[in-house]
């Protein structure tokens, strides 16, 4: 009978390297016995190696090694599948085997985009976004103010006990449920999985008192211009000034 093993029937590899995916025969009596290699993605199978020659864009970048095993070479993203290898051995009694091996691409995070406020009054809250999209398995997210590593709850650590803040590892967003000054500063987040790093440009945010007496002697002075010109009206209705011309008996 013909039957198969592998090595690793779900190898891992990062984007952009080599990786062979082991399919052995550990007995046949058939000395020619035919190979197919097929991909298995989304529900579409489509053969990788047919007929004894590599099938589609895999013609320029797998090979067979050690008679049964494929090598593919300068993976991408695209190549996470199901991958089957199929061996038909005409003299064995049991003439089939198979087996399937899922492969899976790493890919390393692109820069991700970072939104911090430039600028928030005491007291008030403000929101932090980083996001990245490419990274494959999903990154975790870390934020950092003037390069320090925040925690994920300012209560965890005795450090930040002034500040009040929640940061969520797998969205990027980092919550201030009400500023301080001591949160002025410059903030960056950094993007991480099995394949990598990213990190995001530096960006400033400050923390403003707000001018409680400059507000109420704004608010004072808008309110006598108001009354100001609410009394000037009124004169001059008294004194005739806003008489139309049909009561001057002109045309």
């Amino acid at each position: 009978a013909v039957e198969l093993t592998s090595k690793d029937l779900k190898p891992v590899v990062q984007e952009f390297q080599s990786i062979e995916l082991s399919c052995i025969i550990t007995s046949t009596t058939t000395p020619d016995p035919r190979i197919e290699w097929k991909k298995i993605q989304h529900g579409d199978t489509s053969y990788v190696f047919f007929d004894n020659k590599m099938q589609g864009d895999f013609m320029t970048r797998a090979e067979i090694y050690g008679r049964t095993s494929l090598v593919i070479k300068n993976v991408t993203r695209m190549d996470t599948a199901t991958y089957r290898c199929e061996v038909a051995a005409p003299n064995d009694k049991k003439n089939i085997d198979e087996l399937n091996i899922e492969l899976t691409v790493l890919v390393k995070p692109v820069t991700p985009r970072c939104r911090v406020p430039k600028a928030v009054p005491v007291g008030k809250s403000a929101s932090l976004h980083c996001q990245e999209n490419e990274g494959y398995p999903a990154p975790i997210y870390s934020w950092y103010r003037n390069s320090e590593p925040l925690p994920t709850d300012s209560k965890s650590n005795a450090k930040f006990h002034n500040s009040s803040f929640i940061l969520n590892p797998e969205t990027g967003t980092l919550v201030f449920h009400a500023v301080h000054k001591g949160d002025t500063g410059r903030y960056y987040c950094i993007a991480t999985n099995d394949a990598g790093v990213a990190k995001c440009e530096e960006q400033e945010m400050e923390v403003y008192d707000l001018n409680i007496a400059g507000i109420v002697g704004g608010v004072l002075v808008v309110l006598v211009v108001l009354v100001l010109i609410t009394l000037g009206i009124c004169c001059a209705y008294r004194r005739g000034y806003f008489v139309n011309n049909k009561q001057n008996g002109k045309k």
